[in-house]
């Protein structure tokens, strides 16, 4: 089955028509998108783009082929162009199936906002999944090991070959469709209904590329079932950051396309201090609901849990050594000489060698604070010595290390 995308952009396009933000400014050459619109072998058409004649010309196809015209979602975007000669388009009621006389076999889809979503099976029992923008299909069963094998957002046997989706509006659709196993190692997703909410170019194909995904450009042919390798987020990430960077917002972006994530909490409460309080709801608030979360500082048998435990966000490594810290003495200058020193290395290396043998996927925060004022007291600089040291130790055991600055991530290593 073969795919073409005449555009991959949100229903205003890419740029937006007079938005003066830098995301549409920067939004040129491949990076301009216009609304999604799909050509599946020339014969079905699903959504409509502006000048969609133009825009299968300059991708080198035709629309006179065109048997039917299938709308995902109310139009919101510049007025619809309909080519002389092509069919009126229509929507499929949820749940039901239309055989077309080219050999697919369409099948709607529900889902969770205005609008329709699309199963496309093709002569050869290859098969496709498109969503509209903003939308995640509702209803999704879980996949099991019953005779048959998992089902996926339809109740088709199977993960689907590719995934055309809002991914960056609704990363947990992508995670929900992974929980049911209507997505798979081997499922080509591909991000569609592309809008400026996040810049283009390298930001977000990095961005993309840590949810399992890609995005092309508009024009691009596809070949349903040809497999596409995307880069795998690291086992171990370390994400450094300085204070209201955005450190955590990244560490936490690139779990979002999980459907089980551990969120490890290494600050816990603090009695009577409203703002640390307001600052722990914020990032409860921010966390997807099916997210688990941990109150601890006991990180070594989080760290030793088996690969196929959910992926461990731990936020953050500074107030774990504060914890450490505490625990040991390090803040009397006495107890450190006599002992401290020595008893929160061992701390240290132990989280360490946790990191090195770790093999389920794990995401750390921790604060870059070596860069700013020289602290006034002795319990101070120490601190800032040892976050320093406990960066590198962890960092060197990761495969990717990134340093958030004013939002922007920047990769260190990986």
């Amino acid at each position: 089955m073969d795919l073409t995308l005449l555009g991959t952009g949100a229903p205003q396009g890419l740029p937006r028509p007079d938005c003066p933000c830098a995301a549409c400014a920067t939004a040129v050459g491949d990076e301009a998108r216009a609304a999604t619109a799909l050509l599946v072998d020339g014969a079905l058409l699903l959504d409509l783009t502006p000048g969609p004649a133009f825009a299968a010309a300059r991708a080198g196809r035709s629309l006179g082929g065109v048997r039917q015209v299938l709308l995902s979602h109310p139009h919101d975007g510049p007025a619809l162009e309909v080519p002389a000669g092509l069919p009126q388009p229509g929507r499929v009621a949820d749940g039901r199936a239309l055989a077309l006389l080219g050999g697919h076999r369409v099948r709607a889809v529900a889902v969770d906002v205005p609008g329709t979503g699309y199963e496309v099976t093709g002569g050869a029992g290859e098969r496709l999944l498109y969503l509209p923008p903003g939308a995640a299909p509702a209803g999704l069963g879980e996949a099991n090991g019953a005779a048959g094998g998992p089902t996926s957002a339809v109740g088709r046997p199977g993960p689907y070959d590719l995934v055309l989706l809002d991914v960056l509006a609704r990363p947990e659709a992508l995670a929900r469709l992974r929980a049911s196993g209507a997505v798979d190692a081997a499922t080509d997703v591909v991000a569609v209904h592309l809008d400026h909410a996040v810049p283009p170019g390298p930001e977000l194909h990095r961005r993309l590329a840590a949810l399992g995904a890609r995005a092309v450009p508009d024009g691009t042919s596809l070949v349903v079932g040809e497999y596409h390798a995307v880069p795998d987020l690291p086992r171990r990430t370390l994400v450094l950051g300085g204070a209201r960077s955005g450190k955590s917002v990244e560490a936490e972006r690139r779990l979002l396309a999980f459907p089980e994530v551990v969120y490890v909490a290494t600050g816990g409460t603090r009695q009577g201090d409203e703002d640390w309080a307001q600052r722990v709801a914020l990032h409860r608030e921010r966390r997807p609901a099916g997210w688990r979360t941990a109150e601890t500082c006991d990180l070594v048998p989080l760290l030793a849990e088996p690969q196929t435990a959910p992926p461990l966000l731990i936020d953050c490594l500074a107030l774990w050594l504060t914890h450490a810290m505490d625990e040991v003495g390090a803040w009397d200058d006495a107890t450190w000489e006599a002992g401290g020193r020595r008893a929160l290395r061992e701390r240290c290396e132990a989280l360490v060698a946790a990191v090195r043998g770790a093999r389920r996927r794990v995401v750390a925060v921790s604060n870059e604070v070596g860069s700013g004022v020289v602290p006034a007291t002795p319990a101070g600089r120490r601190f800032r010595d040892e976050l320093g040291r406990l960066n590198a130790a962890f960092g060197a055991e990761c495969e990717q290390v990134l340093l958030v600055v004013a939002g922007q991530a920047l990769a260190l290593r990986g």
